[in-house]
């Protein structure tokens, strides 16, 4: 509803009056998004305001209208409306102006209010903690957009599909749950799209409970893939590492990322394994590298080098991992290393 063109439009003295007076850097604003100047109406003061009531200092406020420009352009009305919205979820106002400074375009997209209280509504109702509806609110917030009854229906696909599947009533709740929260986005899906995928799945002859266990270690987003792409996927890993279709579907069990993964992005990582000197024999025994970037490929290969050790003759599981992981099997090695030999038999040098 906002005009863009910033050609024929002079700058509204009156804003900029007002932002200087908040200590707003104009220039960032500029960079970022100046159309905002160029409107004839703004609501500097009483969005200023409205952040001040709510606890926001003057740092804060000039932080939250510089990351967010738009913000000024929202009736005390509409904000006001937003901020009883997101009170149902936040502890206090404290906690609301902190995500507001942290996520001020999820706060500030005001379009959708009825369908995002028909939504935190729902997902309260389906057993979320209001942290986590917190957390979807500044991180998915897309997924508030949606009419309530998509996000129902997607639900429900999900539901029936887990205990198609063989999952049992009593554990139902607690995997949704667990799916949702951590990749929300399922929800930007079409129940369709879902269907699809866990069929394709099932025409590869994956059982039931494999079927499953692959939507929990991929975490739901194999709901964001589509069967073309997955088939590609799985060809190129089979035509590669020369797997039988036994062995590639045990594979896949234990490396999802093959089937994630499109074929430009394993055909970019092999390619850096192969430059690191690495052999396709070692890659196939150990595809959980493909997982990794070839940037975090060649800062780990560096560093186990730098203690002598030659990944070329190893094993790769040393790569393999999280950040974490990683550190621990390095701080093995390292410490390896570094112990002393004990001759038990060489003479022990005590004084007197």
């Amino acid at each position: 509803s906002y005009t863009t063109d910033t050609k024929s439009r002079e700058e509204n003295k009156k804003t900029l009056e007002n932002l200087y007076s908040l200590s707003v850097d104009i220039a960032k604003i500029h960079r970022l998004k100046e159309w905002v100047l160029l409107q004839d109406v703004a609501y500097v003061k009483e969005t200023a305001g409205i952040l001040q009531e709510m606890g926001a200092d003057e740092t804060t406020v000039a932080n939250i209208i510089e990351r967010c420009p738009e913000a000024i352009l929202h009736t005390p009305a509409e904000i006001n409306s937003q901020r009883a919205l997101w009170q149902l979820v936040c502890q206090n106002e404290k906690q609301l102006i902190k995500l507001i400074e942290q996520f001020p375009e999820s706060f500030f997209t005001t379009e959708y209010q009825q369908n995002q209280k028909a939504n935190i509504r729902f997902f309260q109702e389906l057993g979320f903690k209001n942290n986590i509806i917190t957390r979807f609110l500044t991180s998915a917030p897309n997924i508030f957009y949606n009419p309530v009854e998509k996000n129902k229906n997607v639900i429900q696909t999900l539901q029936r599909n887990y205990l198609n599947l063989g999952g049992s009533e009593a554990n139902m709740k607690i995997w949704i749950l667990k799916l949702l929260s951590q990749n929300p986005f399922i929800l930007l899906n079409t129940s369709t799209a879902i269907q699809d995928n866990l069929e394709f799945l099932q025409k590869n002859d994956f059982t039931d409970q494999e079927v499953l266990q692959l939507l929990s270690k991929l975490k739901g987003f194999i709901f964001q893939l589509n069967s073309t792409t997955m088939q590609k996927s799985m060809l190129f890993s089979k035509n590669i590492f020369k797997y039988s279709d036994q062995e590639l579907k045990k594979i896949v069990l234990k490396c999802p990322a093959l089937l994630y993964y499109s074929v430009p992005v394993l055909e970019e990582r092999l390619e850096g394994l192969l430059k690191e000197g690495i052999s396709i024999a070692q890659i196939r025994e150990t595809p959980m590298v493909l997982e990794l970037t070839t940037q975090i490929i060649q800062y780990r290969i560096k560093k186990l080098s730098a203690l002598g050790y030659d990944i070329k003759s190893g094993k790769l599981e040393s790569l393999n991992g999280t950040k974490k992981d990683f550190e621990v099997t390095y701080g093995k090695i390292q410490s390896k290393k570094e112990r002393p030999v004990f001759n038990p038999v060489a003479p022990l040098h005590i004084e007197e």
